[in-house]
């Protein structure tokens, strides 16, 4: 059941950008004013040379004239170079806020979202989406706010030279209006379109390569294929779409841009003719109508990247949508959970948790049993928050689970199963996820819990490098238990959480966690019948539905689904050799 994360709205957006630019006014500020001063040193020069063509034609001196050109001209250079120093770092501090928020968002998603998330979507976000967006907040909002007063300044300074020539400068505008109109209606839903299709194409990749070997092995290679070439195809096809609108606009612009100088040129001559301008004046308005190209230009690249980023930043920005807000109020009292008339479906599908009522006492060991596909691994993600019931409740403390927030459900109920990650970092960094207050002392006794003393061995110990690919299975998902550990939930649920290790591991495991988890509350979900033989109770399901609840030597007894179940583990035993269970 994947399912893609929200996309923020337009307002989301624009809000978020505004508290980005709101957390470094001075830096934003400054970048905004020394471009400003640029774009008016940079009216300077087209001004003095149309003066210097009519002192010219008058036979007057230029040397004054030339020499504040060349000052203006120097001005503008220094103000604009500094306003790139103060823009770029503007810049750089405002992309580490977006990488830092999307971090934060990402470690607080609820464990239910994260469970169901495409992982090509959430890979896109953080990576492909993150750098145009921190590229756009960097650049984007100083060029279009300076093109837009230096294009109004010029405009401003074409009319003061001539009204009538002015006028001509308007046409620009206009058209370009008219053409951004048409594009901004539709650029946004094919900039979200192309962002899905991106995050398909990088969730079908991902699939391929971690499922390689089995493709290889079940000859699905061509059924592969087929579906690559569906996804690429749409990736292909939602590309186009944009191009098509760019192709639209660019051409637009460029004709709008390029009227204005040669109908400057054509009235100018006729007035001209007439007395009624100044050579010098037309030279004016033709050099300040071709640099209105130049900010006009600069205002529709970055309105055509603000689309493709609106859409990114619109991708990030969803990901603070589905964390999960603490109920008011909603804080368990007491550790008993319950359920009661659950019932639960995946998308699609019929229900593989039916009816379910289920009690489990604080400081219970219970073990969940059951054949393949009984609905084992359903329950106990429901048990642990993760999933919500489509019918029924779940609840510790007499409070929803799936109503509590993140950090409220780790200190009741963590679920640990065989599938574990470790960052990129050391081993304390990947110990300190689960208690960041923790030292060096209880770190070492939650891996000596655990049986994890080859940390000792390490060149650096807690101060090692590690990862899922250094390690290995076994040793990652010691380290996962020592978390659980850490973490001091009243109730860990565990479904296979130590199948991972090799035999002599697990049973150094097993026995460490049975003297941690002393007086808490464990939920085991048992593929090895070995577990029930220690539990409190037993939960045998089946079909999705809870067939029989009790003790080991109560459910053996009564004959039914367990000891069929108990009898198939131990083979043609006896019952009474049977209780033997394997030592832990």
């Amino acid at each position: 059941m994947n399912r893609d994360l929200p996309i923020a709205d337009r307002r989301q957006v624009r809000r978020a950008a505004l508290r980005l630019v709101r957390r470094d006014v001075p830096g934003f500020t400054a970048t905004l004013l020394l471009n400003s001063l640029a774009a008016a040193a940079a009216l300077v020069s087209p001004w003095l040379l149309g003066r210097i063509v009519d002192s010219i034609s008058a036979g007057g001196a230029v040397d004054l004239l030339a020499a504040i050109a060349v000052g203006a001209a120097l001005a503008q250079l220094v103000l604009s170079r500094y306003a790139e120093k103060i823009g770029t770092r503007f810049s750089e501090r405002v992309q580490e806020r977006i990488r830092a928020e999307l971090l934060d968002r990402v470690l607080a998603l609820p464990a239910a979202t994260v469970e169901h998330i495409r992982t090509g979507d959430l890979t896109a976000r953080g990576t492909t989406d993150v750098a145009v967006v921190g590229r756009t907040l960097r650049d984007a909002a100083p060029a279009i706010l300076v093109s837009s007063l230096q294009a109004l300044f010029l405009i401003v300074a074409v009319f003061l030279v001539d009204p009538v020539l002015g006028a001509c400068g308007l046409l620009a505008p206009a058209g370009i209006v008219a053409a951004s109109r048409w594009y901004l209606r539709r650029a946004r839903p094919a900039y979200l379109e192309e962002g899905a299709a991106r995050s398909e194409l990088a969730e079908h990749l991902a699939a391929n390569a971690a499922g390689a070997r089995t493709i290889e092995v079940l000859g699905l290679q061509a059924k592969r294929t087929r579906a690559a070439e569906r996804v690429i195809e749409r990736s292909r096809a939602a590309q186009l779409r944009t191009l098509f609108l760019r192709s639209v606009l660019w051409p637009s612009v460029e004709v709008s841009s390029l009227l204005p100088p040669v109908l400057v040129l054509l009235l100018g001559g006729v007035l001209l003719d007439r007395g009624q301008v100044t050579l010098g004046a037309v030279v004016t308005c033709v050099l300040y109508l071709r640099r209105l190209g130049q900010p006009i230009e600069t205002i529709l690249v970055w309105l055509e990247q603000l689309q493709s980023s609106g859409a990114s930043f619109a991708r990030i920005e969803g990901l603070a949508t589905p964390a999960r807000e603490e109920v008011a109020a909603a804080a368990p009292q007491g550790d008993r959970i319950e359920a009661c008339g659950v019932h639960f479906a995946y998308e699609g599908g019929d229900d593989v948790v039916t009816g379910v009522d289920l009690t489990v006492r604080p400081g219970e060991r219970l073990a969940v049993v059951g054949p393949s596909g009984a609905g084992k691994s359903t329950l106990g993600k429901l048990l642990a928050g993760i999933d919500r019931p489509r019918l029924g409740t779940v609840t510790v403390g007499s409070v929803p689970v799936a109503d509590l927030s993140p950090a409220r459900l780790r200190e009741h109920v963590v679920l640990v199963t065989q599938e574990q990650h470790l960052f990129l970092g050391t081993v304390r960094d990947n110990l300190l996820l689960a208690d960041p207050t923790a030292g060096d002392d209880r770190l070492g006794k939650a891996l000596a819990a655990v049986g994890a003393d080859w940390v000792a061995s390490l060149d650096d110990e807690l101060g090692s490098q590690s990862s899922g690919t250094t390690l290995g299975p076994d040793r990652v998902q010691q380290l996962a238990l020592a978390r659980v550990i850490l973490a001091d939930p009243h109730t860990v649920i565990l479904d296979e959480a130590t199948a991972m290790l090799d035999p002599r591991t697990a049973r150094r495991a097993e026995r460490s966690l049975a003297a941690v988890l002393e007086g808490r509350t464990v939920i085991a979900i048992a593929h090895r019948l070995h577990t029930a033989g220690d539990a409190d109770r037993v939960v045998v399901m089946d079909d999705g539905r809870v067939v029989e609840v009790g003790a080991h030597d109560e459910l053996v007894a009564a004959g039914g689904v367990y000891e069929a179940l108990w009898r198939s583990w131990h083979g043609s035993r006896s019952v009474g050799a049977e209780h033997d269970c394997p030592p832990r």
